[in-house]
């Protein structure tokens, strides 16, 4: 029975290299996150784990040898003498976390106009109001105004999920 191993490629060539080993008609899983991007030039979706993927192989057998001559991979990862590896349900359970975190940004990925009035639902800050002031590229941060003592605005930068905006 084979399990999934993991492989390591330079920096970027995460997509070539899958293509090249689903060319070869090898299962290979590269975990893809989406991310709020305001340039439109830029990826809307950045690999989980930046140089890193898994692929479903035998470890020693020709396929494997294969793939560690392939253009931008640097080689498998090794732990001692053996190949690092991954069950079907380690696999599953990665696929599932993607999931959620994917849907959870794309609840979340709604504009929302400058000097807005939210509120802050969790953390140190729960309770206080602020105004929405912008996000934060190529994160699900966003940096708000918190109203402080006297009138004073204070930028802080939370987690978009933290955010509840006020009628």
């Amino acid at each position: 029975m084979s399990n999934w191993l993991l492989l390591q490629t330079k920096p970027h060539k995460e997509d070539f290299i899958a293509s090249e080993i689903n060319y070869r008609q090898i299962s290979c899983f590269c975990p893809k996150i989406t991310r709020q991007q305001k340039d439109p030039r830029r990826k809307n979706t950045i690999p989980y784990f930046p140089g890193y993927m898994f692929v479903k192989l035998e470890p020693g057998s020709q396929g494997a040898h294969e793939l560690k001559w392939l253009p931008g991979v640097i080689g498998w990862v090794i732990f001692g003498m053996e190949p690092a590896s991954l069950e079907d349900r380690d696999i599953d359970l990665i696929r599932r976390k993607v999931e959620q975190f994917n849907e959870v940004c794309q609840s979340h990925s709604v504009a929302i106009p400058r000097n807005t009035r939210v509120r802050i639902s969790e953390g140190p800050f729960a309770g206080y109001e602020g105004l929405f002031d912008t996000h934060i590229s190529g994160t699900d941060r966003v940096r708000i105004l918190l109203k402080l003592v006297r009138s004073q605005q204070k930028k802080v930068d939370l987690p978009l999920h933290m955010l509840r905006v006020m009628q």
